[in-house]
């Protein structure tokens, strides 16, 4: 038997949304395109949301970039990701994330969840997608990871129910997932590893050293 929020979610889908549009300050520029493990940083999380489509986890999705940032096509397209300009990508996250929303609403089949990829997350892991997607279909709430490596960190991929794509206009500037969360019924995962953001040189060079 199907438990209540399984049944509403079973004919609804996730469809992915990146978030590749940041200027990346911190990082001197060009901060996904950045090498690491001998491809660009954003090509890890896009292969890993390749990874899911290809297993029939999610259908599909979006990326959002700026504006002309043709290099970054490539690695999204062939990721099986409808690419998206945010002209207002300046302005900061906030803005992306109310574009890729918006994009998505009007995929076929209509999406019921987004999952919101970080970019310059390279430790993305389909597996994690898979868990958190399979949450979100037997309890129709919006879902994110608690990695045991870093419990105390707001954890990505958030998958985000489709009943709080609305509170994204409250957002401005940088502001992020953590300031639309608060307050909204959110489920925890427990799940191993860790899944880092790189912003600086600096922390992309650790990960470099790791196989």
């Amino acid at each position: 038997m199907k438990e209540p929020g399984e049944t509403r979610n079973a004919e609804r889908t996730v469809h992915a949304l990146i978030l590749a549009a940041g200027s990346g300050s911190r990082f001197g520029g060009n901060k996904l395109l950045a090498n690491l493990h001998g491809r660009p940083l954003i090509a890890h999380a896009a292969a890993a949301v390749a990874e899911a489509i290809a297993a029939g986890v999610i259908p599909g999705g979006v990326a959002v970039i700026p504006p002309g940032a043709t290099e970054l096509i490539c690695h999204l397209d062939t990721a099986g990701l409808r690419v998206v300009e945010n002209p207002a990508a300046r302005e900061g996250m906030a803005s992306s994330l109310r574009r890729g929303l918006e994009a998505l609403g009007e995929v076929s089949p209509a999406a019921g969840a987004a999952l919101i990829v970080l970019g310059d997350q390279p430790g993305l892991r389909a597996d994690i997608i898979a868990r958190l997607v399979a949450e979100w279909r037997q309890t129709g709430r919006s879902v994110r990871p608690r990695y045991r490596a870093a419990p105390s960190e707001p954890g990505h991929p958030v998958l985000l129910d489709r009943s709080l794509w609305p509170l994204a206009s409250r957002l401005s500037g940088d502001t992020g997932l953590r300031d639309l969360l608060a307050g909204q019924p959110v489920t925890l995962i427990d799940v191993p590893g860790a899944n880092p953001d790189v912003d600086t040189p600096a922390q992309l060079n650790p990960l470099e050293d790791q196989s």
